[in-house]
């Protein structure tokens, strides 16, 4: 387990209980998600498919205090959000949760290095060298560190993305379509890096893709539909993953 992976009781590092996000009010309300339970364990690598609006971008902004429930309950760490100040959700996302997006949001003004540095630069802490080090290595970063992103190709933006969000080392990384806005070679490296960092490091993670190729790395691929999560795979191929999409989506 890494440094900060606090489990909850139940042995998850994240914990989500009958959440229900509800958007308007009386015959316009719309129900995201209908009562969605989940634990992701410690050094699981979870993705989420499902069909436009079945609700999986909702799931992760809740599961990563990015939002709030309109009931229901998440547990991060061993903490439950809804009992947290904002105050004390921004120091939980600091100190335990890592993100990784889909068009990277790099700070253009900064080295890669530095971009890597950013989460204990705000925290006012300064990286375990020898991890630091290597985390650049694994990354394939270690002779790009001085480059700024205008320098660097589309995937090694990404690697300094995931460089990012893993120097930290938080409870649970959240990857939102990490692979989209690359080439299908280098989607399939940066794959490679995600899938490595849950066997190597130990780190959690939860993926929400479109993508049945993406979907293979993971220990478990959960579907969406209407809010609900109507089923779920372990580990498997892109054809079992896309004939489970297809059925969510009908």
């Amino acid at each position: 387990m890494n440094a900060n992976g606090q489990v909850t009781d139940n042995g998850a590092v994240v914990r989500a209980t009958d959440l229900v996000r509800r958007y308007g009010e009386g015959e316009a309300a719309v129900d995201a998600l209908r009562g969605v339970s989940l634990d992701v364990h410690p050094g699981e690598l979870v993705a989420v498919m499902g069909p436009s609006g079945s609700g999986k971008s909702t799931l992760m902004h809740l599961l990563a205090a990015l939002d709030k429930p309109t009931s229901g309950t998440v547990a991060i760490a061993g903490q439950e959000v809804g009992s947290l100040s904002d105050k004390q959700v921004t120091l939980l996302r600091r100190d335990h949760i890592g993100f990784v997006f889909q068009f990277f949001n790099l700070l253009p003004m900064l080295s890669a290095e530095e971009n890597v540095k950013l989460p204990l630069s705000i925290a006012g802490e300064k990286p375990d060298r020898e991890f630091f080090e290597d985390l650049l290595k694994r990354v394939g970063l270690a002779d790009r560190r001085t480059h700024r992103p205008a320098e660097l190709s589309g995937g090694q933006q990404q690697r300094v993305a995931i460089a990012r969000a893993l120097v930290s080392r938080p409870s649970v990384i959240f990857a939102d379509e990490p692979t989209g806005n690359l080439d299908s070679t280098t989607g399939h490296e940066i794959l490679q890096l995600l899938r490595a960092s849950t066997k190597d490091l130990g780190q959690t993670m939860v993926m929400v893709t479109h993508d049945a190729n993406a979907a293979e790395i993971a220990d478990r691929v959960l579907f969406l539909a209407d809010g609900l999560i109507v089923e779920q795979l372990p580990a498997s191929n892109a054809n079992d993953i896309l004939a489970a999409m297809a059925r969510a989506s009908a």
